[in-house]
């Protein structure tokens, strides 16, 4: 107890990039405890190749990479090695329901195929392009989120999907997935953005029939934080892996610029973001961790890659500083807890989820939802580049 109280006091004295790297070590630690098995993470109730398991996982690679500590990814390649069979056959795995959702957990694959040599997983990822290649899209070629969401495209969808396709370009050379990765990502922006606010609309419906559509540009009605950091995420993931002379790839670097200079409008005074962002001072908003968490790591790795100005690292430093004093909890056992986490907002469906205002609000709020503590350790890990 004594040596958690120590690091403690040493977290909250540091400058925030020098503490940012102990305290994603000691958050990984913590989930570590929390969810021994990686299947466990965001209170997995079975083995599954859930997108927010492999959100988890993600981060955990990336803190074996910062400290060469292998306890991180063994706990990784004991999912993997659990989920997927010596054919590449994924456990519980439906292709046929087209859900874009599954693509994510692949981005752990690269990793864990280099790191093992296991066949088995070079197989599993091309089952996932499979489902790519054959995913339904609009008429402009973007994805359906799900086969189920017709006719719709999600920011959400943008993470789990194009980042993994990109890697998978380079890795495999097969450029010409490039380009069709970089057309996902200029119509979505072309279809969810607002002029108004510089901010992206969750969703948009190319067939104008959802009742969460505006019956004019199709777009959902409100702006929800983690969409859009799901958004952020996915552009900044996306440019590692999108070749430097490639003539598209300064206009992705304009959206990440005018995105990040949009969001510092809506940065709270503690350095957090509400659910719904531009509606703070609105009752039942709250300031939210996953929204928060995202976009500190995507303002730090923007800052790290040169994609924006060094300035707005001082937005990050303010993100992981309200974090700590108003949404992380110091326990006992010396663990740490990330509060205030949405555990799931999506439009319509059973029962018909309608993208209100009243809507994202009231969606359930819980602790250590790993949509908010995948970013925040990666993003942590960032700050201390």
């Amino acid at each position: 107890m004594k040596k958690y109280l120590i690091v403690l006091l040493a977290l909250l004295l540091a400058a925030p990039a020098v503490r940012a790297q102990k305290t994603a070590v000691l958050f990984a630690d913590s989930e570590m405890k929390r969810f021994p098995e990686a299947w466990q993470l965001d209170y997995g109730k079975r083995l599954y190749f859930g997108y927010s398991q492999g959100l988890g996982c993600l981060a955990m690679l990336k803190v074996w990479k910062a400290t060469n500590d292998k306890k991180y990814l063994d706990y990784v390649v004991k999912w993997t090695d659990t989920i997927i069979n010596d054919k590449g056959e994924i456990h519980l795995y439906e292709v046929e329901t087209y859900n874009i959702d599954y693509v994510n957990s692949g981005k752990v694959l690269f990793d864990v195929y280099k790191e093992t040599g296991n066949e088995k997983y070079k197989l599993a990822m091309d089952r996932l392009v499979k489902q790519l290649k054959n995913q339904p899209r609009t008429h402009e070629g973007v994805f359906w989120h799900k086969l189920i969401y017709q006719h719709q495209i999600w920011l959400d969808g943008l993470y789990m999907g194009s980042p993994f396709l990109a890697q998978y370009a380079v890795t495999f050379n097969k450029p010409e997935m490039t380009d069709d990765v970089i057309n996902q990502f200029l119509v979505c922006a072309k279809r969810t953005y607002d002029a108004k606010t510089g901010l992206y609309y969750h969703a948009w419906d190319e067939s104008k029939n959802q009742k969460w559509a505006n019956p004019v540009t199709g777009q959902s009605r409100n702006f929800w934080g983690r969409s859009i950091g799901w958004w952020y995420m996915s552009l900044v993931d996306t440019l590692d892996y999108i070749p430097q002379n490639h003539p598209k790839r300064p206009e992705l670097i304009r959206i990440i610029k005018e995105l990040s200079e949009a969001l510092t409008h809506y940065q709270d005074k503690t350095g957090l973001w509400y659910q719904v962002v531009d509606k703070g001072t609105q009752q039942g908003n709250y300031l939210e961790a996953s929204v928060s968490s995202m976009f500190m790591y995507g303002y730090a790795k923007a800052v790290n890659k040169g994609y924006i100005d060094a300035k707005y690292k001082k937005v990050a430093e303010k993100a992981y500083d309200g974090l700590m004093k108003n949404l992380i909890v110091k326990n006992a056992d010396g663990t740490l807890t990330l509060t205030k986490c949405c555990a799931v907002a999506g439009l319509g469906g059973t029962p018909y989820r309608d993208g209100s205002f009243e809507y994202y609000v009231n969606e359930r709020i819980r602790d250590n939802d790993a949509k908010a503590t995948g970013p925040f350790i990666m993003g942590c890990l960032e700050l201390k580049k």
